[in-house]
């Protein structure tokens, strides 16, 4: 129980509270020389308040002073005081409990949730609950980890990521550097267009070409030389980064002309007060660009005051480790499963779902772990390093209730480059609202297709399939939830939908194919 306050200093009068009275009085403060086992009244009010802010049984009031209930008499006239020597008198410690929660005082006074109740759920912290859920998946998947070591011993296999075929990818990696040339050239066309040297059809035609070299340059490289799977994965990666910073660059010095050369500028500037215009293209803005968080291009970005070293190393060491527990999982789970299971669209149908249901536990770790690396740690860390100020790589996707709300939630970059560059653009350009999203996704299921097809060299557009598959599914997940109006339906629907049954899928029929044209080739 708490402890009650004690009465004011130098008050030795005894006193007698009578029938129908209330009496207040202040508490001592700690540094008052009360000594120690008392609290003053904020710190008695906070210890003394339950979940609700109710102070402990209305015994004290809102300040932490003291309260006598009608009906409750008592004499205090017999209570000792000890003289300390410095003119302040304390109570016998027999006072301080005489008030505390009384027999007859009761204990049950308002109608109230049980706190796992469907009222009361969402009012509260689940903090110890997610501890516990941690505990557990720490316990649960250490013991199958052990488990499948001792029954299957390390099956870490290296070939599959670097292997002899490495030492000849030195030309992706030229490929890669060779890359950089492209946007000094748009540059280059642009600082021409800017001194109107050259005129926008000449422009649009020579961006046309610049970009989608670009694109094309990487995809020849890695079909035209044997390479293996990651080093074709990171260049195509690099190349759609490239090709999609090129895009906003060049769109966005287009429209900066547009504006500039409108005849009615300040109707211009109304419209666009975000836009900050410029009567020359920054060689500056575009190298700090190109290497920067992000995909949308602009004059200036906002900036962090210093960089925390200390911090970008904490989490380059959590790079390394999440990395490395990814690369764990897959050949440990991943690959097993995969090798000991046939093409799920050739065999049974319960077999291929007994598969993908065993491949979406690994599967999921894997996709977090990624998603956790890259947008989190790696974001972060090139943000940190070149002090960019906006960090929202990513929002609460976890909580999507729809799959349309997870693809507007979990990779912003992307997501605000076509709703800046595709998906608004079109729009304007008298393009319906349906219409625009379905080239949003034709666009997202290309440059899937690309990054996954080519570094395997394998072309039966499972990705494009399934990025294209998502347009039903964002009707059908946005007709469940309108119909069952509950947020927690709409997110198990999703989860479901997209990370149980939809990713292991694609993984399965990619990463089937790839292990059997690795055991074909030999």
């Amino acid at each position: 129980m708490a402890l009650l306050d004690t009465p004011d200093i130098g008050d030795t009068t005894p006193t007698t509270v009578k029938r129908g009275e209330i009496r207040r009085r202040k508490s001592v403060k700690p540094d008052a020389g009360t000594g120690t086992g008392l609290y003053d009244s904020s710190s008695s009010s906070r210890t003394n308040s339950s979940d609700d802010g109710e102070t402990l049984n209305n015994v004290f009031d809102e300040n932490g002073e003291e309260q006598i209930r009608p009906g409750e008499e008592t004499s205090r006239g017999n209570e000792e005081t000890i003289d300390r020597g410095d003119g302040v008198k304390k109570k016998s410690e027999t006072s301080v409990f005489n008030y505390a929660y009384r027999p007859s005082f009761p204990a049950h006074r308002r109608v109230k949730e049980s706190p796992l109740s469907s009222d009361a759920i969402f009012k509260q912290s689940h903090a110890g609950l997610f501890n516990l859920c941690i505990v557990v998946l720490v316990a649960v998947n250490g013991r199958l980890i052990i488990e499948n070591l001792m029954k299957y011993g390390l099956l870490i296999n290296s070939n599959f990521w670097f292997s002899s075929r490495s030492l000849r990818d030195w030309p992706l990696l030229m490929c890669c550097v060779s890359l950089l040339a492209f946007p000094f050239t748009a540059y280059a066309v642009e600082k021409l267009a800017w001194k109107k040297r050259i005129s926008d059809p000449v422009v649009i035609t020579l961006h046309v070409i610049i970009t989608t070299t670009a694109i094309l340059y990487p995809v020849f490289m890695i079909l035209r030389f044997d390479s293996v799977v990651l080093s074709g994965v990171s260049l195509m990666l690099f190349a759609c980064i490239n090709w999609l910073k090129l895009v906003s660059f060049v769109h966005t010095n287009h429209d900066m002309r547009s504006l500039v050369n409108s005849s009615d500028k300040g109707e211009a500037e109304s419209k666009s007060s975000n836009v900050e215009l410029f009567y020359d293209v920054d060689f500056k803005s575009l190298i700090y660009f190109m290497v920067a968080p992000t995909l949308c291009y602009q004059v200036s970005y906002p900036r962090t005051a210093f960089i925390r070293k200390g911090w970008v190393l904490r989490q380059l060491i959590k790079l390394i480790i999440f990395t490395g527990l990814m690369g764990f999982i897959i050949e440990q789970y991943i690959n097993p499963i995969v090798k000991n299971s046939r093409h799920p669209l050739k065999g049974d149908v319960l077999y291929a779902i007994e598969r993908v249901l065993k491949l979406s536990v690994p599967n999921l770790y894997v996709w977090l772990c990624m998603f956790y690396c890259f947008f989190h740690l790696w974001l972060n860390i090139l943000a940190e390093l070149l002090r960019f100020g906006d960090r929202e790589f990513y929002k609460d996707w976890w909580n999507a209730q729809t799959i349309e709300e997870y693809w507007r939630l979990w990779n912003m970059p992307v997501h605000k480059w076509i709703v800046r560059h595709l998906y608004f653009p079109c729009l304007r350009n008298g393009i319906p609202k349906g219409a625009a999203v379905l080239i949003a996704f034709f666009m997202s299921a290309v440059f899937h297709e690309l990054c996954i097809a080519v570094p395997c060299h394998i072309f039966k557009f499972w990705a494009f399939i399934g990025i294209m598959f998502q347009v039903p599914l964002v009707l059908l997940t946005n007709y469940l939830q309108n119909k069952f109006q509950n947020s927690m339906v709409g997110n198990i629907i999703f989860w479901c939908f997209f990370s149980i049954l939809g990713q292991p899928m694609s993984v399965l029929l990619y990463y089937h194919d790839v292990m059997n044209q690795k055991v074909n080739s030999k």
